[in-house]
């Protein structure tokens, strides 16, 4: 039997709403949080709940004898301080799935003082851009020592953005950062593009350095003196076109077809290794990342609270595997002798 509900902030959004249903099966109560005052009219069954986060009594009342909070509504230089804040007056923990850099940052070295005193946990970029990445890079450093790069590379057959996806790329104007030196640097302009040999069905795949939150939380943790990630440039040719369409569930409310990969190269002075995850639509499998996580945390809770990077809190050998089926790790027999591309 579990306790207290866990709060789906922007439960009503595409990501959200795999979230929910990731939650429900599990056995978890959930209470869905819309920042909308109209009810969903297909979430008429669940607890419902309406806070702003310019409204910091109504997110105090909507917090309310919960467990959890998981925070799905970008973009999260908005809503992230206020409903951490209103997390921490509440004493409950708080997982996002940020891709933003600018959060990430803002939300680990900002809250990290008051969550511990607290006892509460504030996990951000929990999710497929950020929280995978993290975890992957965990793994293929485990044993290197004096880490000269870790390279991230993600291959998208296509990508079609949610509106808080686009919203977010408005919002988000700053320069994206890597680092490079052991500091953290902008991407050179223009971005760097190079060619990357991912796994099957991709292969060989043009890609551009674009960095999102995984940056910020492999660097909390991991000393290298580079990390840069990159992407395929098709499907970032689809989330700069109006004309592409908003991503859609299949007809059964699972993962739509689209396909992934993402691969982490590390090296050391005299070593090389790399591992890589492969999957179905990377909004939908946020949802089995973030909720394995919180689930986590509130099963067996760290010995101290904080602001953390995913893999500080967990093996990531141990979580990487708890995500199968969604997620199928990839490791290449000839892992010691990969390099870069």
């Amino acid at each position: 039997m579990h306790g207290p509900a866990i709060a789906v902030y922007g439960a009503t959004g595409h990501t959200g709403g795999f979230v929910v249903r990731e939650l429900e099966r599990r056995g978890w109560p959930t209470l869905s949080i819309s920042r909308n005052p109209a009810r969903p009219s297909d979430d008429v069954h669940r607890p419902w709940r309406c806070a702003s986060c310019e409204d910091p009594d109504a997110l105090d009342e909507a917090l309310t004898g919960l467990a959890a909070v998981i925070n799905c509504a970008g973009p999260f230089l908005d809503t992230a301080p206020a409903l951490i804040e209103a997390a921490l007056r509440a004493g409950i923990h708080y997982f996002d799935v940020t891709a933003e850099q600018r959060s990430a940052r803002q939300s680990i070295a900002t809250y990290e003082e008051e969550a511990r005193a607290r006892g509460t946990v504030v996990l951000p970029a929990m999710a497929f851009f950020g929280g995978l990445a993290d975890l992957l890079a965990a793994e293929a450093t485990r044993g290197l020592e004096d880490i000269e790069s870790i390279e991230i590379g993600v291959a998208l057959e296509y990508w079609h953005p949610t509106e808080g996806t686009r919203r977010t790329g408005e919002r988000n104007t700053a320069r994206r950062l890597v680092v490079a030196e052991g500091m953290l640097r902008p991407i050179p302009r223009p971005a760097p593009v190079r060619e990357w040999i991912f796994p099957e069905p991709f292969g060989a795949q043009e890609v551009m350095a674009m960095a999102l939150s995984e940056i910020v939380t492999i660097r909390h943790h991991i000393a290298a003196r580079s990390i840069c990630s990159y992407m395929n440039t098709a499907p970032l040719r689809d989330i700069k076109d109006p004309r592409t369409p908003a991503p859609a569930a299949s007809e059964s409310g699972g993962p739509s077809g689209q396909r992934f990969v993402m691969e982490v190269r590390a090296a050391s002075v005299d070593r090389q290794t790399r591992i890589a995850a492969a999957g179905r639509d990377i909004y939908a499998v946020t949802a089995p990342i973030v909720v394995e996580a919180c689930v986590r945390v509130l099963e067996n809770p760290p010995a101290r609270g904080g602001a953390y990077a995913p893999a500080q809190l967990f093996e990531a050998n141990g979580f990487l595997a708890a995500l199968a089926p969604q997620v199928q790790l990839i490791r290449p027999p000839d892992a010691g002798s990969a390099g870069a591309n």
